[in-house]
């Protein structure tokens, strides 16, 4: 099982593009499959060889003067559904309420969206169709580090047409560094600064043997890098690993990974992964007598992870009661905070739903979650952004847009700065526990957790 896991973090880490192909064209492109895509063969087309295929509408990416077209990849469906969901609705009710009235300087926000069910090839799909076909504007709340990961060769290679991918969530490093950061914007911290936190914590109350479970791809090949690199800060290292294969469903069975770490005697484990299959670890390793905390980071979709493991139980604190996760967005029950009464109130008011004809799996959305909250404070900066570029928006104009963001106040009390040298707009990160039934603020790391 050790050697397997190691097989499979070493392939997804390899690099899909090959530099052999031919220059893209409009009909070649469009004609790719799921398998051509995989590959990317056209990533080797010069620079600028988008501007030939998208024609003189890229220069001028507004056909009508009455919408500003975003473009969307995104899980609708699949074990992993709820996060691309939860994120669209809490963007769209910002963008609704901007939309009712009058929209940014005139234009309506329109998201074209489409479903990749977290799987990069699709990804890589939607966004050739959202460049080439649908001219959108700009790529924003794209899901995923595997998806990202394979999105940016993509826009670095055809960069001369200014198409940057705003917020996406995930924390890894890629998009946050050479020789990818300068094609995308964060608002969320990243998965070092989670990783970071969690062990730190946990070492600060004596849990010094920390073991990891993760994903077998770019996204849990980050979040493991960022425990090891956080152990070695503090002198150790990673006690045990094991992985599972992107979407596992909860109904699956985690239990030869759990025997994996049970055997390294470990004093916390950290999930990098997502809700099923982390609930489905969870769930594995309390049957199983692993009686450690096991904590996830913010991608996990912490509501999607309690339902899993709370639906239908009259002993879900049994599975929940050393469950701690990190969160990158304050508290949706705090209402304290100006932006999250806002949250609220339009969550309420608009109510939003993925269209139907893109979810083909039943999917009930929360009234609130971190991950709609993200998906709303995404959207209420971007507005900010679009604002910023006046009556005749470019997107040329976009990067000096964002960097004319200063010290702005986004209503969670952590201001907003962006630059040439920092394309990450939040740093804070926020650690919860689950008491009765719902994720609340953990605030004594050693009465809960020693």
């Amino acid at each position: 099982m050790k050697n397997q896991a190691v097989t499979e973090r070493d392939d997804a880490n390899r690099t899909a593009h090959d530099d052999r192909a031919r220059p893209m064209t409009r009909r070649s492109a469009l004609r790719l499959g799921l398998g051509g895509l995989a590959a990317a063969p056209w990533l080797a087309a010069p620079r600028g060889a988008l501007g030939a295929v998208l024609g003189p509408a890229s220069r001028n990416p507004f056909p009508q003067d009455d919408e500003i077209v975003l473009g969307v990849s995104a899980a609708f469906n699949g074990p992993s559904r709820g996060l691309g969901i939860e994120l669209y609705r809490g963007a769209q009710a910002y963008f609704t309420h901007v939309n009712d009235a009058g929209g940014v300087n005139g234009r309506k926000i329109v998201l074209k969206i489409y479903d990749d069910g977290y799987q990069p090839d699709p990804s890589i799909q939607n966004t050739v169709q959202l460049m080439i076909e649908d001219q959108v504007f700009l790529l924003f709340g794209y899901v995923g580090t595997p998806t990202v990961t394979r999105v940016l060769p993509l826009l670095k290679k055809f960069q001369d047409e200014n198409v940057y991918l705003f917020f996406p969530f995930t924390g890894a490093q890629p998009q946050r560094e050479p020789p990818y950061g300068d094609f995308a914007f964060n608002l969320r911290a990243s998965y070092r600064q989670e990783t970071e936190g969690l062990v730190n914590n946990f070492v600060r109350i004596g849990r010094r043997r920390i073991a990891v479970f993760y994903q077998a791809d770019a996204y849990g090949r980050s979040g493991w890098a960022g425990v090891r690199r956080a152990l070695a800060a503090q002198g150790g290292q990673i006690a045990g690993e094991a992985t599972y294969r992107r979407g596992e469903r909860f109904t699956g069975t985690m239990r030869p990974q759990v025997e994996i770490l049970q055997a390294t005697s470990p004093d916390a484990v950290i999930c990098v992964g997502a809700y099923a299959a982390c609930a489905a670890f969870a769930r594995d390793a309390v049957d199983l007598g692993l009686r450690v905390p096991i904590a996830n980071l913010s991608f996990v979709g912490s509501e999607n992870l309690l339902q899993l493991l709370s639906e239908g139980r009259e002993d879900a604190p049994r599975y929940t009661r050393l469950l701690v996760n990190s969160q990158v967005v304050p508290s949706y029950e705090d209402d304290s905070i100006p932006a999250v009464r806002q949250y609220r109130d339009f969550m309420a008011r608009y109510d939003p739903a993925v269209p139907e004809e893109i979810v083909e799996d039943p999917y009930t959305p929360f009234a609130h979650s971190f991950v709609s909250l993200e998906g709303f404070l995404n959207a209420k900066l971007l507005v900010e952004i679009l604002n910023r570029l006046g009556d005749s928006p470019r997107r040329a104009g976009l990067e000096e847009a964002v960097f004319s963001v200063k010290d702005y106040d986004l209503g969670v009390g952590e201001r907003v700065s962006f630059g040439p040298d920092r394309r990450q707009g939040l740093q804070r990160v926020y650690y919860t526990v689950v008491d009765e039934g719902r994720f609340v603020t953990l605030n004594d790391w050693e009465g809960r957790l020693a």
